[in-house]
């Protein structure tokens, strides 16, 4: 118990300087957790992919990010803790129990486990890896999973066997392997409550976790917390799923830091939102009778909400799908598919996607050492292109073309420019925004009466109408294919 009044107290066992969020404190259990190799491969994967052939500054990493989403994770819980001491006007009462703050500081260190593991499976150039069309195909071999988990016991994190594998798969199950190297015990933790709150698992919580949670339910909700429908939901579930949507969600850590770290590399004023303000107004917000419990927005705090949002469709028009960019990731994928034609080197792919203890070695060194090699045998490659920076030539932008327009649009260019047909390629980027609206309405917006003071959650979209301007959208990028490559293809 003295630990967790330490730690919530700030004490900590060590410093690290971030150049986003400045010193970041780190506990015990997690230097241990940094310190392990399948996190410190991480140092060798770029957070974006090759952006840095278009904005140099970019090459930040995945490691970095991952401790950054750490922090921003342990910030916005203590953030709401703090919120609702000062409304309780508890802080400089007795009424905070040893109990209770036992169990804020239990789920405070889960969250930032969470957060900093969340990433941990990703694989070389981030998202674009699980793109390439020989990744797909080694990714859906019927026995992948079972080859990842092989000598462990899945079912307590999968109840069903996952038959399409992504990075958040590769991520539970490096967290495995590092928590389990890890002294959990020490900190007072358990494992299966970190990969609860991690994406694709179901888990039973532990007896401390679900001890905890009615703790901390009884403490926030007070009156509210055994009324109507929330008197019959599982509470731990409730609170399970609260903590899932710090460490993913629409207000999520994640995004909070990419948005902040690939803005500040990159060198773009875009992307910038004031993380202290959006903090500083989020509260727990819950509803007797829905059940619901999830994070909430003070109606003062809806200009941070609006400036996080526009921050983050800014830089997916801007950066993410920018017209160079997007061309450097045609290529990237191109030149993965190519390295993968030698026999050794897809045969060694294939075994560290299936082997923890080679899956370290999967990092962005690993295919630019293979790129090399392979242009330096084919000089007319994608890998040269990738190697020598050689790009696509851009020769038209669209946006929210469908699969014929594109490639009717396609057709039509490589006519009027006197182009062969084969040698125009496109690259689309869909920005998924039409979901703002629904999955926005489902943080809230918390409203007191000035009079009574008591609290009223209303629908975003009750209150703002700026989250309506938002729709899904697709840009594609037209090229003509590198000279290099165009008589070779």
């Amino acid at each position: 118990m003295r630990s967790a009044v330490n730690d919530l107290l700030g004490a900590y066992d060590k410093l690290i300087m971030d150049p986003v969020h400045g010193g970041i404190p780190l506990y015990r259990h997690e230097i241990q957790v940094i310190d392990h190799p399948l996190f410190q491969r991480l140092r060798n994967i770029c957070q974006n992919d090759i952006l840095s052939l278009v904005f140099p500054g970019a090459t930040h990493s995945r490691f970095l990010h991952s401790i950054g989403v750490m922090h921003v994770g342990g910030r916005m819980f203590r953030a709401m803790i703090d919120a609702y001491l000062r409304e309780r006007k508890l802080s400089e009462q007795s009424d905070l129990s040893l109990t209770q703050l036992d169990a804020i500081d239990y789920f405070a260190k889960i969250i930032r486990l969470g957060c900093l593991l969340h990433d941990s499976g990703h694989s070389s150039f981030s998202h674009q890896f699980t793109q390439v069309r020989r990744i797909q195909e080694l990714m859906a071999h019927p026995s992948r999973f079972d080859d990842l988990w092989q000598g462990v016991d899945y079912t307590r994190f999968y109840p069903h066997r996952a038959t399409e594998l992504e990075h958040e798969h590769y991520s539970v199950r490096v967290a495995y392997d590092v928590l389990t190297s890890v002294n959990l015990d020490e900190a007072g933790l358990f494992l299966e409550d970190v990969l609860g709150i991690m994406e694709t698992t179901e888990v039973t919580p532990s007896q401390a976790f679900c001890r905890h949670a009615r703790t901390f339910w009884a403490f926030i909700a007070g009156d509210d917390a055994e009324s109507g429908a929330l008197s019959e939901t599982s509470t731990p579930g409730l609170v399970m799923d609260l903590l899932s949507s710090i460490v993913s969600g629409e207000i999520d850590a994640d995004r909070a830091d990419y948005m902040l770290r690939d803005g500040f590399h990159s060198s773009v004023t875009i992307g910038g939102f004031n993380l202290d303000h959006l903090l500083s107004n989020l509260r727990f917000g819950w509803n007797v009778e829905q059940p619901w419990l999830g994070l909430a927005i003070t109606q003062k705090g809806l200009g941070a909400l609006e400036d996080f949002v526009y921050s983050r469709y800014q830089m997916y028009r801007k950066v993410y799908a920018h017209k160079t960019a997007l061309g450097f990731d045609w290529l990237l994928r191109e030149a993965i598919n190519e390295v993968l034609d030698d026999a050794d080197t897809f045969d060694w792919v294939d075994t560290c996607l299936s082997d923890m203890h080679h899956f370290a070695e999967l990092t962005d060194s690993f295919f630019w050492e293979a790129f090399r090699r392979f242009a330096r045998r084919n000089p007319q490659s994608y890998s040269k292109c990738i190697v020598d920076r050689i790009k696509l030539d851009h020769l038209d932008t669209r946006e929210d073309l469908l699969t014929d327009g594109i490639r009717a649009h396609g057709a039509y260019l490589a006519e009027a420019l006197r182009l062969n047909p084969n040698d125009v390629v496109t690259c689309s980027m869909k920005a998924r925004f039409s979901n703002i609206q629904d999955n926005f309405n489902g943080i809230k917006v918390l409203i007191r009466d000035p009079v009574t003071r008591t609290r009223q959650l209303r629908r975003i979209t009750e209150v703002s109408a700026f989250f309506t301007k938002f729709g899904d959208g697709t840009i594609t990028h037209f090229y003509h294919r590198p000279e290099l490559v165009r008589n070779t293809k």
